[in-house]
């Protein structure tokens, strides 16, 4: 059980810092009150997809947070600390 607290540890402090790193290198999506206004609606029709780094650091920054919430769940079922 204690191998898996760590392994949990290990994969929870990796997650954490690819979620960080890709949630900085992301380019900002807002352009002011008026490009937030077009911009959401073209988002939300699928219009505007996302192309490129852009795309691929999205998928990234879904990957590690799904990871951080799973290691997260897996340390404190494994440390017993409901």
């Amino acid at each position: 059980m204690i191998v898996l607290t760590y392994v949990c540890l290990v994969v929870l402090a990796i997650a954490s810092v690819g979620l960080i790193a890709t949630v900085l290198l992301q380019s900002g999506k807002s352009a002011g009150l008026s490009g937030s206004i077009a911009g959401a609606s073209e988002q939300l029709f699928g219009s505007k997809k996302a192309k490129g780094m852009d795309a691929l650091l999205s998928k990234l920054s879904i990957a590690c947070a799904v990871a951080f919430l799973v290691s997260s769940l897996g340390l404190c079922f494994f440390t017993n600390t409901f």
